[in-house]
């Protein structure tokens, strides 16, 4: 039974848009991912059609939250109540699914990130934004290229028996490594496993580095779905690997969960602009601020004429303000190329 309210939490990524409808118990009652592709206002407006689809348009949505490195783009174009950065998401949805974790291992398309908590609260984080090895985009490029399902891939590794090793450092130097073991005769399941513990040994001697991983251990993202990566993280800790049921959407969860707790304390009404919102139409361009030496590149998002936000300036001189500028302002804006949307 759809229920009548609900909140929802927005994800945009690189790779993926996620979006999570939760009820006022926190229960998850409806899920999308879908990929990114280049194109983050259009994954938008794909992911309400089909939650309008499948919730209907008269669903009550009592707030909404965002998160992602899209997450200012999307909090502007929805009317977000609460916009969040992806270590806040993920500790909060991790905690929801497994009440006392203490660590959190993330993996997505682009990134990589660790999280570790304690007494319920972040105590310390790293992230990689950097390189790709280990990400979901780069196992993507390396089954694309050996033929092989990446919904397989994990399960390869796990047949077996004499993984080679594998430079994992680098995601060009780790393909380079992996056709040079291929070109030497190597069975193809021990080259998978050699590169799933590679990452896996990359990712703890850099996120990980220094920093005590104590159970309960969350694994989540869309790289969680890899059983090789899991088995490699298992082996490398000799811990267990918690896998929560919703790990490919947890930044969403997350989202959802903090505007669920921050409309429950405001007790307002949200500032969502509705289901419908999508259908509008929204042109992105970059700036290029002339007024200081700073010469930052500020984000605008316009609809029907209106400049709905910018942001990007490290003042606050743009983002502070929403709507057009004093004439003064439109001399010192020298607009670069659009960008994609």
């Amino acid at each position: 039974m759809v229920p009548d309210a609900c909140y929802l939490g927005i994800d945009v990524g690189s790779v993926s848009t996620n979006l999570v409808a939760i009820d006022p118990d926190n229960n998850i009652i409806e899920k999308i991912y879908l990929r990114t592709s280049g194109q983050p206002i259009n994954a938008l407006c794909k992911s309400f059609q089909i939650l309008s689809e499948k919730l209907g348009d008269d669903i009550r949505v009592l707030g909404v939250g965002v998160t992602g490195s899209g997450r200012q783009l999307a909090g502007v174009i929805v009317g977000a109540d609460v916009i969040k950065n992806e270590i806040t998401a993920h500790a909060i949805a991790a905690q929801n699914a497994v009440p006392d974790v203490r660590t959190v291992l993330e993996i997505g398309g682009q990134d990589s990130k660790i999280i570790i908590l304690k007494n319920g609260v972040v105590y310390d984080f790293a992230m990689n934004t950097i390189c790709a090895a280990g990400t979901g985009s780069f196992l993507d490029r390396q089954a694309a290229r050996l033929e092989i399902p990446i919904e397989e891939f994990g399960r390869i590794a796990l047949r077996s028996t004499t993984p080679v090793r594998i430079a994992g450092r680098c995601a060009v130097f780790a393909e380079s490594d992996m056709i040079h073991k291929q070109q030497m005769g190597h069975r193809i399941e021990d080259i998978i496993s050699g590169l799933c513990e590679a990452l896996v040994r990359n990712y703890l001697n850099n996120l990980a580095k220094g920093k005590e991983i104590e159970e309960p251990i969350v694994f989540q993202g869309g790289v969680a779905a890899n059983v090789g990566i899991r088995a490699a993280f298992e082996r490398a800790l000799g811990k267990k690997i918690i896998i929560p049921r919703y790990y490919d959407v947890m930044g969403a969860f997350g989202a959802a969960l903090l505007a669920r707790g921050y409309m429950s304390k405001k007790k307002c009404p949200s500032r969502f602009k509705g289901l419908k919102v999508m259908k509008s139409e929204f042109k992105v361009k970059g700036v290029e601020c002339n007024g200081c030496a700073n010469m930052c590149e500020v984000i605008e998002i316009m609809s029907g004429g209106l400049v709905l936000g910018r942001w990007g300036d490290r003042c606050g001189k743009w983002s502070q303000a929403f709507g057009a500028p004093e004439a003064k302002g439109q001399e010192e804006l020298k607009e670069t190329s659009p960008l994609k949307s």
